[in-house]
């Protein structure tokens, strides 16, 4: 496969006004990979505002499913490029990775998908030798992308965590409800299987007939997943910039909506005032595993608003843009951190600000309609008026840059491409 014809046909089709071939010598102070993610747009514009010269990077296969990505339409993305898709062949992958590395000066290299975090943890040490790479040391990457583990260390800090158990087959789901009750939340260990090629979600179950089909389904693509309880509480996350044993940044969120509605990416959140609790708890764990860099830690609460710890995040999270519209830039910081620049410490943030990702936000309304009477889903009625009700509420749009419209009108010719034209065809 020839990836300049791709490259070429790709942008041509999208009709994105960006230079497409870089001369060997071409200079770049960053790349960011996964273009077609909110956080990569968030983390080009951060970037771009700093004076930054940025390469984009997205794989082939994303491409053919939509040409409109809008990170390759920001005024401040310098070259757009397209990689083999690492879901069919993660070594070609990282070969072409490599290629345009040495090709090109680049100074960092960023990352915002838990695919490419595994296909890149698998080559680091090649990498390296080309650039500087974003991401915590190994040692805590490993510990973090493991729920497993994560949830062990954190029961050995105190913090709690849900009542669960690691299930290996679906034989074992009658006594895991005996021992958790329903319902329950099944989810994978690791949330994306390198071999399998795919990102495992979790699932909420309410029978025992759909736990097996659950658990069955997942255990035969990740071998082993977690069985916990149901928790019915808001989900609320703290961000963090850790480096040499300093606490640089801190932020705080909480998501009205996600997609899917259980367990997904916020598609309505809020900045809040970091909380005493989760805000303590959240900090010694990243201190504890020694996480550096960027790390989004995710709580949930139960109905009495006790916090439990649900995952950690080591890589650029979809509700970034919140955090730098709210005054903490951590792409900015994360740059810096990788190319040993000098931080400094980040005092405050603006707390009560609404960010809201307007397609994810009618997906998970529409979704919120299809799976009524489930447990944690509210009324059709309810999720309409709450929908509704939210344009009446002062927020900034995901995507929505009047210094850099070009990226809104891409994104919704990807809406429009992915929602009809991919029907129709």
């Amino acid at each position: 496969m020839n990836i300049d014809s791709i490259n070429k046909d790709s942008i041509a089709s999208s009709r994105l006004d960006v230079r497409q071939s870089a001369r060997e010598t071409e200079t770049y102070d960053a790349l960011v990979l996964d273009a077609a993610l909110r956080q990569s747009l968030a983390t080009v514009r951060s970037l771009g505002r700093q004076g930054l010269r940025v390469a984009v990077a997205e794989v082939a296969n994303v491409l053919d499913e939509s040409p409109y990505v809008p990170a390759f339409s920001s005024r401040w993305c310098h070259h757009a490029h397209i990689m083999p898709a690492f879901k069919q062949d993660a070594d070609q992958f990282s070969t072409h990775l490599k290629r345009f590395l040495l090709s090109t000066d680049i100074r960092v290299l960023m990352i915002a998908s838990d695919g490419t975090l595994a296909v890149l943890r698998q080559h680091r040490e090649e990498l390296e030798r080309c650039t500087r790479v974003a991401l915590a040391k190994e040692e805590a990457l490993a510990v973090a992308v493991d729920k497993e583990q994560t949830l062990a260390i954190a029961e050995r800090l105190g913090i709690a965590v849900p009542r669960g158990v690691t299930l290996s087959t679906a034989d074992e789901v009658g006594e895991a409800i005996r021992d958790i009750g329903l319902p329950a939340v099944v989810k994978p260990v690791e949330s994306w299987q390198l071999g399998q090629g795919v990102r495992l979600i979790c699932h909420l179950v309410t029978n025992q007939e759909e736990a097996r089909r659950v658990v069955e389904e997942l255990t035969r693509c990740s071998g082993s997943v977690l069985f916990q309880q149901f928790l019915s509480g808001r989900r609320e996350a703290v961000n963090f910039l850790y480096a040499n044993g300093e606490m640089y940044a801190r932020f705080a969120q909480w998501a009205k909506r996600t997609q899917p509605p259980l367990g997904g990416t916020s598609v309505y959140r809020q900045s809040i005032a970091l909380p005493q609790d989760i805000g303590e708890q959240a900090e010694r764990l990243v201190r504890e595993i020694e996480l550096e860099g960027y790390s989004e830690v995710e709580f949930r609460r139960d109905a009495h608003g006790k916090p439990y710890l649900m995952e950690i995040n080591p890589r650029l999270s979809a509700s970034i843009e919140i955090a730098i519209r709210a005054g903490v830039d951590f792409p900015c910081l994360l740059y810096q951190w990788a190319c040993g620049e000098r931080l400094q410490p980040v005092e405050g943030y603006r707390t009560g600000r609404w960010m809201r990702f307007l397609e994810g936000d009618l997906r998970a309304t529409i979704q919120s309609i299809k799976q009524r009477g489930r447990p944690g889903i509210i009324s059709p009625l309810q999720a309409i008026a709450e929908f509704a009700a939210a344009f009446c509420v002062p927020a900034s749009y995901d995507y929505v840059d009047w210094k850099d419209p070009q990226p809104l009108w891409t994104a919704a010719l990807d809406y429009y491409h992915r929602t009809f034209r991919s029907h129709e065809q």
